[in-house]
C-alpha cells in the first residue's frame, strides 16, 4: 500500500490500525475554559433529551455559569452531529519533559507529575522500563550499595533500546569506578562543575579577549559561587 499509494510505511500503518477516523485526526489541545466544569451536566441533559441550547444555556447560569450563550451553542454542536463533547485535552509531554520527569526523585515531584507520570508509563512500555532502571539505579546511590550493579546492568543491556545498550556497554568499561562512585561517599561534582564554567568562558571569550580577563571572569565566578553556596536556605513559609 505505502509503495502504491508513495507513502511512508508508519503512515499507512498508522491509517491501517486506526478503528476510527477521530484516531488519525490530529487536533491541538484545546485549552481550558469556565464551561468545562459543566460538561458533565451538559452531557446528562442531552442524553435526557434536551437538546435547545438556549434552555441548556438558562439551566447553567441558575448553577452559576457566567459564559456566554455562543459558548454553549458551540459545545453541544459535536452532539449534534453524533460526537462526543470537545473535551481539554493535556498537551503531551516533551521528551525532555519526560525524562525530567523520570529522573526527578518521587519525593521532590509536583502532584500534577504524580498524576501524569502513571498515565504516560501507561502508554509507553520503552518508557516503564527506563524508570524502573532510574529507580533501581536510585536505590543503589541513596543505600551506597553497588552489589546489584552487575545484575542492573545485564537488564539495562537487554532492554533492546539502543541508547540503553550502547549506555550499558559504557559503564561496563567503567564499571569500577562506577561502583567506587556509587559507594564513595565523596564526589567528584564540585570540580566537574568548576570545569564546567571554565569551558564555559572559554568558548563564551574564545577570540574576543584575553588571558587576563579570562582569568578574571573565571575567578569571579568561582566568587559567586562559594558566596551563594554559603548562604542559608531560607525555609519554606
Amino acid at each position: 500500500m505505502a509503495r502504491e499509494l508513495g507513502l511512508n510505511r508508519r503512515t499507512v500503518s498508522k491509517y491501517a490500525r486506526a478503528s476510527t477516523w477521530q484516531e488519525v485526526v490530529r487536533r491541538p489541545p484545546r485549552k481550558p475554559s469556565t464551561l468545562d466544569p459543566y460538561l458533565g451536566y451538559l452531557q446528562q441533559r442531552w442524553d435526557e433529551g434536551q437538546h435547545s441550547a438556549k434552555i441548556l444555556h438558562e439551566e447553567l447560569q441558575a448553577k452559576g455559569y457566567l459564559g456566554h450563550y455562543q459558548r454553549v451553542k458551540m459545545a453541544v454542536a459535536p452532539l449534534r452531529r453524533g460526537l462526543p463533547l470537545d473535551e481539554p485535552r493535556e498537551r503531551p509531554p516533551s521528551p525532555r519533559e519526560a525524562a525530567r520527569w523520570i529522573t526527578t526523585h518521587p519525593h521532590r515531584r509536583t502532584p500534577h507529575i504524580n498524576d501524569r507520570l502513571p498515565r504516560l508509563l501507561g502508554h509507553c512500555p520503552e518508557l516503564r522500563t527506563a524508570d524502573d532502571l532510574v529507580r533501581r539505579f536510585s536505590d543503589m546511590l541513596d543505600d551506597h550499595d553497588a552489589t546489584s550493579l552487575p545484575e542492573w546492568l545485564d537488564d539495562l543491556a537487554n532492554t533492546g533500546l539502543i541508547p540503553l545498550t550502547g549506555l550499558a556497554r559504557a559503564l561496563r568499561e567503567d564499571r569500577h569506578a562506577v561502583a567506587q562512585g556509587i559507594t564513595s561517599p565523596y564526589s567528584s561534582g564540585v570540580n566537574e562543575g568548576r570545569i564546567t564554567d571554565v569551558k564555559v568562558q572559554k568558548r563564551l571569550m574564545a577570540g574576543r579577549a584575553g588571558v587576563p580577563l579570562l582569568r578574571h571572569r573565571v575567578v569571579l565566578i568561582a566568587h559567586l559561587r562559594r558566596r551563594y553556596a554559603d548562604r542559608p536556605i531560607a525555609s519554606p513559609r
